[in-house]
């Protein structure tokens, strides 16, 4: 995971990743005070190296004084080799209650300069969005700006309000035309559903023949998606459309060797004054009846250390020793399960940076799930799965030392989600890397999530008057992350990125 140091826990905003010369380049905000946007670089998306700053707000007197927000960088169509960066700018004379968008340029995306031309701040100055401070909520929405170019014209989606219907569901998904180079003409709400108070981080994205349209919903802090025949729409639901579980927040794409990658910041906590981090992004995937979902990044692959499989680790070894619990292995398939009580049963050693694999065959009911991370008694993160319902939950359960009768122990929900159940089998993937956590049933992330109450311990499964079969199990040692590197980079210095934040 990546993250910030400083007094305050809480400092990664809002990200935009591009991929450019086989590296990538992350800009995301600084919380809370919003005052620059930080640059990092990577070659493989998980270790990264913190290089000069991007962006800086202006002096007293400018547009952009107070604070800078969300931004979105890609190449420049109308010159060669450039890059642009749009940003959300909030100015002292203001008080900060009115949003608007600017421009910065740069040959090299390490250097930046502003466009001081006329032609930007871009700001909202009539209807049908909400314009002036004496309109809805008493400040004015328009920002989280992305650049799409679409059929040989630019596009500028921005997060903003319409001006009618109720204030806490005026969210809209604003829309500027490039009628001319770096010049934009507003259009017409590309989405208001009349649900939301903001539709944040819009992003557009064409798969396979339909368009999507994926942002972020305060309300529940998770990121959703619609889609449509056409990019101007009408939009569409699913009956879930929930493209990543809570905590997870502003989303955006990122292009590499023909697929999408999905990168976000984490909520820590659930809430939005806890610790933000940037986990491993994921691959973005749209099945046949046309609903997304999220693949496991194959770059943790360059991770795997050693390689354990069945044979090393079956029988699985039951850690209670209930009388009614039974394990045992043949020809590579493990069975174990336990009629009346609760069992885990584990695989051999201690683990921390991890990726355990299989293919699950649930015989009869019960309850079910896997563990990692467990100590001798018990206590570690506990994710149950309910195949029949179609409910995945992680949770951390153990003893509160110190806690008198009525808090003797934690059972702390950390992250649930619901997924269409299937018939057996069910192939998973369960991955631990530093603080960070993820769990793949049936090829699509369900849980993706950051925390540290646990570093390591042992990992395997658990029932309770059910039973289990297990095909195909391997378990992966993932090379740690390291804690990381910065160091000054100048464009033309070369400079590897160095090591990734655990």
């Amino acid at each position: 995971m990546y993250a910030g140091f400083g007094f305050r826990v809480s400092e990664i905003g809002d990200v935009e990743v591009v991929r450019s010369g086989g590296v990538y380049h992350l800009f995301h905000l600084v919380l809370p005070n919003h005052d620059y946007i930080a640059h990092a670089i990577s070659e493989d998306g998980l270790s990264w190296e913190r290089v000069d700053n991007a962006l800086f707000i202006s002096d007293p007197g400018g547009w952009d004084d107070d604070m800078l927000w969300t931004m979105s960088v890609s190449p420049d169509p109308h010159r060669e080799g450039g890059w642009r960066m749009f940003y959300t700018g909030l100015s002292m004379a203001h008080r900060g209650r009115v949003q608007r968008i600017g421009l910065a340029r740069s040959d090299d995306l390490f250097t930046w300069e502003k466009d001081t031309t006329g032609a930007f701040p871009l700001e909202l100055g009539a209807a049908p969005y909400e314009h002036s401070l004496e309109q809805g909520r008493h400040w004015v929405s328009f920002r989280d700006p992305y650049y799409a170019r679409i059929d040989g014209t630019g596009f500028l989606l921005a997060a903003a309000r319409v001006d009618h219907g109720p204030v806490i569901r005026r969210g809209a998904v604003a829309l500027f035309e490039e009628t001319a180079p770096n010049r934009f003409e507003p259009r017409q709400p590309l989405f208001h559903p009349s649900r939301y108070d903001d539709i944040e981080v819009p992003v557009p994205v064409q798969l396979d023949g339909r368009w999507y349209l994926l942002g972020s919903i305060r309300e529940d802090v998770k990121v959703h998606y619609w889609y449509a025949d056409t990019f101007e729409g009408p939009y569409f639901n699913f009956s879930d459309n929930v493209l990543l579980p809570q905590g997870n927040y502003a989303a955006r794409l990122c292009r590499d060797d023909g697929r999408w990658l999905v990168w976000n910041f984490f909520f820590k906590g659930h809430v939005t004054d806890g610790q933000h981090l940037l986990p491993p992004p994921k691959e973005l995937r749209a099945a046949p009846d046309g609903e997304l979902y999220l693949a496991s990044f194959s770059g943790f692959d360059a991770r795997v250390r050693a390689t354990l499989p069945a044979a090393e680790l079956i029988p699985l070894e039951p850690l209670f020793g209930r009388a009614s619990a039974a394990s045992e292995a043949a020809s590579g398939v493990a069975r174990f399960g336990c009629d009346s009580g609760f069992e885990t049963f584990l695989v051999p050693g201690v683990h921390r940076d991890f990726r355990l694999r299989g293919e699950l065959h649930m015989d009869g009911s019960g309850k079910i799930g896997l563990v990692l991370r467990l100590s001798d008694e018990g206590d570690g993160y506990y994710l149950s799965l309910d195949l029949y319902k179609g409910i995945a939950q992680l949770r951390a359960w153990a003893a509160h030392p110190g806690g008198d009768v009525e808090e003797a122990f934690d059972y702390v929900p950390l992250q649930s989600n619901f997924y269409v159940a299937h018939g057996d089998p069910h192939p998973f993937v369960l991955l631990a890397y530093g603080s960070y956590l993820e769990f793949s049933l049936d090829g699509a992330v369900l849980l993706t999530l950051a925390d540290e109450r646990f570093g390591e311990g042992r990992v395997g499964f658990y029932t309770e008057s059910a039973h289990l079969r297990l095909h195909d199990l391997t378990l992966e040692t993932l090379d740690r992350p390291h804690d990381e590197a910065y160091t000054r980079h100048q464009p033309d210095g070369g400079g590897a990125p160095g090591a990734a934040d655990g």
